[in-house]
């Protein structure tokens, strides 16, 4: 990467157009049109210079969207889905901007198109073969029953959406202090992306506690999440309003440029 970093948004998503990529027969949500263009114009307005797009469960095993996107924009980095009987091998995807695979291990079910966390077990030794991580997309409820596994794991394991952490149980709920030793110990990375666990929540100030514990546990493995286009989500948040509650969060601008530029560079660079 050539140009200046100022800084990564490491989660967000892309779709259509739908006359060139057409989402899966069937999908679990139909999400309006969120196209590249529209993305990196995103990125500008945020003063960022990099993204990370991860495959859409709605994409089902067809990831040329994905991989058109990493072809055109090498600043793009991207992460797969890995479902059973995809990726014979993963020996090319790094040279494509591919830095991870994602899987699925929620308390409430996963949704179709996605790839479960024994799939992450059965595919853990080709993924280090071929330089990735996994991402996994979880919740402090399920966290404990898979710490182990984890930590066996030959790689990091990157933690979406902060784990989604329940702000009425707090910061001491057992699945919540499961993560933060996932990630003192240095087995987990996080992603700062709070919004997703606060809907019903007074105001977003209750997700503030949370993220200070990460800041405390280990934050030279914390990322930063716009989660665009934020899906399902009514109203719409405003990236630029997310990205500041992580600034005002962490308060000291050598912290924010770990979070926001330098960690991600070691992650997907």
């Amino acid at each position: 990467m050539s140009e200046a970093v100022t800084g990564w948004d490491c989660h967000a998503h892309v779709f259509g157009p739908y006359d060139r990529y057409p989402l899966a027969p069937n999908p679990s949500h139909t999400p309006p049109e969120a196209i590249q263009a529209q993305y990196l114009a995103l990125l500008q307005r945020l003063g960022l210079s990099h993204g990370v797009l991860v495959h859409p469960s709605a994409y089902a095993d067809d990831h040329s969207l994905l991989f058109d996107a990493l072809a055109t924009q090498p600043r793009l980095r991207g992460v797969i889905v890995a479902r059973p009987g995809q990726f014979a091998s993963f020996d090319s995807l790094r040279a494509m901007g591919v830095r991870g695979a994602r899987f699925s291990h929620r308390s409430g079910g996963n949704f179709a198109g996605s790839a479960s966390f024994d799939h992450l077990l059965q595919r853990a030794p080709a993924l280090a073969d071929a330089g990735l991580h996994a991402e996994l997309w979880t919740d402090c409820r399920a966290l404990p029953d898979i710490a182990a596994d984890l930590r066996r794991l030959p790689f990091p394991t990157v933690i979406d959406h902060m784990g989604g952490f329940d702000w009425r149980a707090g910061v001491d709920e057992p699945g919540f202090r499961t993560l933060l030793s996932l990630l003192e110990d240095g087995t987990v990375w996080v992603k700062l992306c709070a919004y997703r666990n606060l809907f019903d929540a007074p105001s977003p100030e209750a997700g503030r506690p949370f993220h200070q514990k990460m800041l405390d546990s280990n934050p030279a493995q914390l990322v930063w999440g716009s989660d665009w286009p934020h899906l399902r989500v009514d109203p719409e948040p405003d990236a630029n309003e997310l990205l500041e509650h992580l600034k005002a969060w962490t308060g000291n601008e050598a912290l924010i440029r770990q979070i926001l530029v330098d960690n991600p560079m070691r992650l997907y660079f």
